[in-house]
C-alpha cells in the first residue's frame, strides 16, 4: 500500500507540478477532477466523458464573454439537447465573471456526478474546499441568471443543463451506466482455479473473469465476482466530433446462437479482427494464433536477470510514420519484432531545439518493459487513459519552454485562455475515443490474450501431428518459447500428468510474489493453462473486450491534439521525461532494478510506446493495436480541428441553421414565410430559392410565398466545408370546418359542437343574433328545431358555417358552404345510398352510390364550379338538401 501510494504522488508530482506561478481556475478545477477519478472505479469510458463535460462548461464560461468565440453547449442545441441562454450583461471584470460562472458550474457538476463514488467523501470534501477557497457561498442555488443577473446563478444553470443533457445522452446515466442489452457469450474464467482446458465456447469472443469462488453441495466451483463488461453500449452516447457519416449500427449477434444480440453503434468501422482458424500443421500461419503468441514471447522478456540491454533513448526508438503501420499479415510480422520486443522505429538522428544528437541510455530491456506496462497501465487508482493524457498535458502547459500560442502562431495565450481552449480539444478528443472504442468493443466483442492463450495451450499445440496434443485450435509451438512438456520436465508432474502438455516461457504470475516490496517472479517455464498478464493478481485484465485498444486510441488521439496545439510534435525542448527510481516504482512486484528515465521525443512517440506498454502487458495483441492507432490519428485531428473552429467562432452543428415555416392565412392570399435563424452569429450564409439568390447572417425572413414545394441549401458565405439543407412544403390553408350534431330527445334542445379546422375564438349566431364566443374546439349550445346556427372564426377569410337546426329525421350536410369535400348525416339504418347532385338550371351533374359509414357519406366537390347545387338522396323518404360550393 505504501508503494502504491507512492506511485500515485510520482505521477500527480511529474504531471502536475504546479510552478510556483498562480494557475488558473481551470487548471485548478482540472486537478481536483482528476484526483476524484484517481479515487473512483476505473472507468475510462464514464471519465472520459466527465473530462469532456467538464471541458465545456470552462469553455463555455470563458467564451460567453468572448465577442469572438463560440460556446459549444450553452444556447445551443447539442445533440438531440437543447440549451437556452437569454443572455447576460458583460461585468466590467470579465475575468472575476468568468472564475465565477466557472466555478459554480464545475462545483454542482463534480458534486453530482461523484457523489456515489467509492471516493465521495474525500472527493466531495476537496471540491467544497476549492469552492469556498475562492470566498463563493454554496447557499446561492438560484438557476435564474436572466432576472438576477447572477453569474453564480449562470453558472448553476450550466450545470444544470449539463446535468440534464447528461441523463438522455444514451449514457444510461440515471442508472449508474448500467449495461441495458449485453449478454457475454463464454462462461466465466475462474482465476483461482487453474483448469486443464479452458472452456471457451467462441474463441474469438470476450470471456469474463470471475475472482471469487465458492464449493457449493455437490462440490462444484461457483464464480461468486464477475465484474461485468464495461460500457458495451458506449457508441449510442453523444459524440463531440465524431462523423454522422462514419457511423454504421450493426447487431453484434453475429456469432452467437443463444441471443439476438443488440444494435452496437459504430463509429469509423475498422473491420473484424483475426479469427481463429482450423490450422493443418501450420498454426505460427494462422494470424490469429500468430498475434497471441507474440504476447506470449514478449512476456518472457520481464526477468531482471535477462542480462539483455537496450537503448531506450529518443535517439533509438520512436519516429514511426503511420503511413508506415501494417496492414496486410506480412506487414504486421515485419512491424513487430517477435523475439526481440519493439517495432521498427529507429528514433530521431537530433533533438530539434537542441540541435544535438539524444543522449543514448543503456537500460535493461526487462525494466524498460516492465515499467512502461505499469506507467501505461491505467488502472485501478489512476485517473485512467484519458486523464493521464490531461497529465500530461498539464505538464506541457507548465513547461518553462512552452508558447502558448495555438498551432504555434498568432497571440501569446493567458493561462485560462489556453487551459479552457486545450481542455476542449483534448477532452473532445477523449471523449471521442472512448466512444469510438467501446462502440466497437461491444460489437465485436474481442477475446483478451489470458483466454486466448489459455485458450489454445488447452486445446495442445497445432505445428506437428505426429507430436501429441495435435488441435487445430492449438498454439504454435516455437523453440524456446512454447513446447511441450517431456518426461523428466520439472512440469511433467509427480506421475507424468503434464507430459505432453504445453508449457510457455513467461512471466510466472502473482503466485510466486508474497512482498511486492522485495519478491519478483521472474521468468521461467510455466503450464500454458497457468499464462498471466503482467498485472496486479486483483486487476489481471480490464473487464471489456481487447478490440481495439483504448489505450492506442486514447493516446494517438491526444498526441495528435498536442501536436497540432502546440504546433510542434515535439515536447518542449524537444524531450519530454520522466524519472523512474530505482526499486521505488513497480506496484506488485519489486522494481525496477536500477534508476533511468523514460523520454520521448514526440507525443507521438509517446503514444506509440502506450501501445507497446499492452502487448509487454499481456493486455491485447498486434491487431487491437494498430487499428486503435489509426482511429485514434483520425479523431486526435477532427477533435482539434472543430475545437479550433469553437475558438474562432466559426464552429457549426448539424442542426445550425432553424426553419420555421408560416402557413398562408387564407385561400389564395400568398402571405406565407419562412423564418430561418441561425445559432452562429459570426458567419454569413447564402443560399438561393425560386431562383433567388438570399445572403444573412443571423436571421432572414423571406416573405410572400405561394403553396407549394421547396428546397434550398444553405452554406457559409466564408470558405467553410459546410452544408444544411432543407425540404419543407407550404400547404394550402384550409377553411372553416364545423360538425354539428343534436341530441336524441323526441325535440331538439342541445347540439353539440365540434370545430374540425378554424382559428379561435368562434362566434356564434342564432338566428341573426349574437349568442356567445367559444375559444374551446368543443362545446355545446342550447338550440330549437328551426334555428339556424352560423358560426365563424378569428379569421374571417377562414369562411362561416351555417346550418339550419332540422329533426334527426332529415339528412344534414356539412360543412356548408364547402370548397373541397363535405359529409352528409343520414338518418335511416342503410349500407348504401344513391345520390343525384344537380346545379341550379336542374340539371344532372351527378349520379353515384356511396357507401355509408357511422350513419355518414363523404362527397368530394372539388371538381364543381363554385354556385348552388341541391342533392338529392334517395332513401325510403326522399330528401333534397342544399350545397354552397365556393
Amino acid at each position: 500500500m505504501i508503494k502504491n501510494t507512492f506511485l500515485i504522488l510520482v505521477c500527480i508530482i511529474f504531471f502536475s507540478t504546479k510552478s510556483t506561478a498562480q494557475h488558473s481556475v481551470a487548471r485548478e478545477w482540472n486537478e481536483v477532477l482528476l484526483e476524484a477519478i484517481r479515487l473512483d472505479y476505473a472507468r475510462p469510458t464514464v471519465h472520459a466523458r466527465n473530462l469532456f463535460h467538464s471541458s465545456i462548461i470552462m469553455y463555455d464560461a470563458w467564451a460567453v464573454f468572448n465577442e469572438t468565440a463560440e460556446t459549444v453547449f450553452l444556447g445551443k442545441n447539442y445533440g438531440d439537447y437543447s440549451c437556452s441562454f437569454e443572455g447576460i450583461t458583460t461585468s466590467a471584470n470579465i475575468e472575476n465573471a468568468r472564475h465565477e460562472v466557472m466555478s459554480y458550474a464545475m462545483f454542482r457538476l463534480l458534486n453530482h456526478r461523484f457523489k456515489n463514488s467509492p471516493g465521495a467523501t474525500t472527493s466531495l470534501e476537496n471540491f467544497r474546499n476549492l469552492f469556498l477557497s475562492y470566498n463563493y457561498d454554496e447557499n446561492i442555488t438560484s438557476l435564474d441568471y436572466a432576472a438576477t443577473n447572477s453569474y453564480a446563478a449562470l453558472g448553476n444553470y450550466i450545470a444544470s443543463e449539463i446535468i440534464s443533457f447528461g441523463m438522455q445522452d444514451g449514457s444510461n446515466e440515471e442508472n449508474d451506466y448500467r449495461n441495458k442489452f449485453y449478454t457475454y457469450s463464454n462462461d466465466p474464467i475462474v482465476l483461482e482455479q487453474y483448469e486443464e482446458t479452458n472452456n471457451v465456447t467462441f474463441p474469438n469472443r470476450w470471456q469474463p473473469l470471475a475472482f471469487d469462488l465458492f464449493i457449493d453441495q455437490s462440490g462444484n466451483p461457483q464464480p461468486t465476482s464477475i465484474p461485468d463488461f464495461l460500457s458495451p453500449e458506449w457508441g449510442e452516447v453523444t459524440p463531440f466530433s465524431l462523423k454522422k457519416e462514419d457511423l454504421e449500427i450493426l447487431n453484434n449477434g453475429f456469432e452467437s446462437t443463444f441471443y439476438d444480440g443488440f444494435d452496437s453503434y459504430v463509429y469509423n468501422n475498422p473491420g473484424a479482427p483475426v479469427y481463429i482458424q482450423n490450422s493443418n500443421e501450420n498454426g505460427i500461419d494462422d494470424p490469429y494464433k500468430w498475434h497471441f503468441s507474440l504476447v506470449a514471447q514478449w512476456s518472457s522478456q520481464l526477468d531482471p536477470n535477462d542480462p539483455t540491454v537496450i537503448d531506450i533513448s529518443p535517439g533509438s526508438l520512436g519516429n514511426v510514420d503511420i503511413a508506415n503501420y501494417p496492414e496486410t499479415f506480412e506487414e504486421y510480422k515485419n512491424f513487430y519484432k517477435f523475439y526481440e520486443g519493439g517495432d521498427i522505429g529507429t528514433g530521431h538522428s537530433l533533438n530539434p531545439v537542441t540541435n544535438a544528437p539524444y543522449i543514448p541510455q543503456l537500460v535493461k530491456r526487462a525494466d524498460y518493459a516492465r515499467v512502461l506496462a505499469e506507467f501505461w497501465a491505467d488502472g485501478p487508482d489512476s485517473e485512467t487513459p484519458p486523464g493521464h493524457w490531461f497529465t500530461i498535458l498539464n505538464y506541457v502547459n507548465d513547461h518553462p519552454q512552452t508558447i502558448k500560442r495555438v498551432e504555434g502562431e498568432g497571440a501569446i495565450l493567458n493561462d485560462l485562455e489556453w487551459d479552457v481552449k486545450s481542455y476542449l480539444a483534448l477532452g473532445g478528443a477523449m471523449h471521442d475515443s472512448a466512444v469510438n472504442t467501446w462502440g466497437i468493443k461491444g460489437y465485436y466483442d474481442y477475446i483478451r490474450p489470458i483466454s486466448a492463450i489459455r485458450y489454445m495451450a488447452g486445446k495442445g499445440q497445432s505445428t506437428d501431428a505426429s507430436l501429441p496434443s495435435y488441435d487445430p485450435h492449438g498454439i504454435p509451438l516455437i523453440p524456446g518459447s512454447i513446447e511441450l512438456i517431456e518426461s523428466g520436465d520439472v512440469l511433467a508432474g509427480d506421475n507424468n500428468e503434464n507430459v505432453g502438455k504445453i508449457k510457455i516461457y513467461a512471466w510466472k504470475g502473482p503466485d510466486f510474489i508474497q512482498d511486492p516490496t522485495t519478491d519478483i517472479a521472474g521468468v521461467d517455464w510455466i503450464l500454458g493453462t497457468h499464462w498471466w498478464p503482467y498485472q496486479r493478481g486483483t486487476f489481471v485484465t480490464p473487464p471489456f473486450a481487447g478490440y481495439v485498444s483504448g489505450h492506442s486510441t486514447f493516446s494517438r488521439a491526444a498526441s495528435e491534439v498536442l501536436t497540432m496545439l502546440t504546433g510542434s510534435a515535439f515536447f518542449p525542448g524537444g524531450m519530454g521525461t520522466f524519472s523512474i527510481e530505482q526499486n521505488n516504482f513497480l506496484v506488485f512486484e519489486n522494481g525496477p532494478s536500477e534508476d533511468f528515465t523514460l523520454q520521448w521525443a514526440t507525443y507521438r512517440d509517446a503514444s506509440d510506446q502506450t501501445s507497446l506498454s499492452r502487448i509487454w502487458g499481456g493486455i491485447h495483441p498486434p491487431i487491437d493495436d494498430i487499428r486503435g492507432r489509426i482511429i485514434g490519428e483520425k479523431i486526435g485531428v477532427e477533435a482539434f480541428t472543430l475545437a479550433k473552429e469553437y475558438f474562432t467562432g466559426i464552429a457549426l452543428s448539424p442542426n445550425n441553421l432553424k426553419l420555421n415555416v408560416t402557413k398562408e392565412n387564407c385561400l389564395n392570399n400568398n402571405d406565407s414565410e419562412i423564418i430561418i435563424s441561425s445559432l452562429n452569429k459570426t458567419l454569413e450564409f447564402q443560399f438561393s430559392l425560386e431562383g433567388k439568390d438570399y445572403t444573412f447572417k443571423d436571421k432572414i425572413t423571406i416573405e410572400n410565398l405561394n403553396p407549394g414545394n421547396y428546397s434550398f441549401c444553405a452554406t457559409p458565405v466564408q470558405n467553410i466545408e459546410y452544408e444544411q439543407c432543407f425540404d419543407f412544403i407550404i400547404e394550402e390553408p384550409n377553411t372553416l370546418q364545423v360538425k354539428l350534431e343534436t341530441n336524441n330527445g323526441e325535440s331538439v334542445n342541445e347540439a353539440n359542437v365540434e370545430i374540425v379546422y378554424g382559428t379561435p375564438p368562434f362566434y356564434i349566431t342564432i338566428n341573426s343574433a349574437f349568442s356567445i364566443q367559444e375559444n374551446e374546439s368543443n362545446f355545446k349550445i342550447n338550440i330549437k328545431e328551426g334555428d339556424k346556427i352560423e358560426i365563424t372564426s378569428a379569421i374571417p377569410c377562414e369562411g362561416n358555417f351555417s346550418q339550419k337546426i332540422v329533426s334527426k329525421n332529415d339528412a344534414i350536410i356539412y360543412p356548408n358552404p364547402t370548397i373541397i369535400n363535405s359529409k352528409i348525416f343520414i338518418p335511416e339504418e342503410v349500407e348504401e345510398v344513391f345520390t343525384e347532385i344537380f346545379n341550379a338550371q336542374g340539371q344532372l351533374i351527378s349520379s353515384k352510390k356511396y357507401t355509408v359509414e357511422n350513419n355518414e357519406i363523404s362527397i368530394h366537390f372539388e371538381l364543381l364550379n363554385s354556385g348552388v347545387y341541391y342533392i338529392k338522396l334517395h332513401l325510403e323518404k326522399h330528401q333534397t338538401i342544399t350545397l354552397v360550393k365556393e
